[in-house]
């Protein structure tokens, strides 16, 4: 008499079991080429960060009314590509900056009077 409801109850566990498998693990070969890649693109999100993080950058975000918050966002949200343009300009950047505020044209003109002045000094 309850030899048919375990039956269908096995089969029907049984079935299920079969559906509902756990997918199969894929294993493949990781090159170096790809593990100094991630690496890189990890390093250059944290000199980004780290660059947002000088009190003289974040003066001059907040000067062009955008919150340090929403910078560190914007940057999390870069791709790759992205990340790796804004790295490149920030390493081109001069290491000490301008401190005296002189513009390039200001300063070829500071440059030329004073070749203009050794001149006139040596004759």
């Amino acid at each position: 008499m309850f030899a048919k409801p375990h039956r269908c109850l096995g089969i029907t566990l049984l079935a299920t079991a079969l559906c509902v498998q756990a997918p199969l693990a894929h294993a493949g070969i990781v090159t170096t080429e790809q593990l100094t890649a991630q690496h890189d693109r990890n390093a250059e999100r944290a000199r980004i960060h780290a660059f947002l993080e000088r009190a003289s950058v974040r003066n001059q975000i907040q000067a062009m009314g955008l919150d340090s918050i929403d910078a560190d966002a914007r940057v999390a949200a870069m791709n790759d590509r992205e990340v790796d343009s804004l790295a490149q300009q920030i390493d081109a950047l001069p290491a000490g900056g301008n401190p005296a505020g002189f513009t390039n044209d200001q300063l070829i003109i500071v440059l030329l009077i004073a070749i203009l002045v050794a001149v006139l000094v040596s004759l």
